[in-house]
């Protein structure tokens, strides 16, 4: 089970709008090494924005 954690960990992916709003997502490890950038909707100031991986 230990090695299923490993291959997929939990991120958190918070907004570069400086809100403090964040996504929870996983992740593979083998496909995307580097930390992860997703354009996604930020409720807070109501429009799509970069949210980058923070661990």
């Amino acid at each position: 089970m230990a090695s299923r954690t490993d291959l997929r960990p939990i991120v958190k992916l918070r907004s570069t709008a400086g809100t403090g709003f964040t996504y929870v997502t996983r992740k593979n490890r083998r496909t995307t090494p580097d930390r992860l950038v997703l354009r996604k909707y930020d409720p807070v100031v109501r429009r799509h924005v970069e949210f980058k991986e923070t661990r």
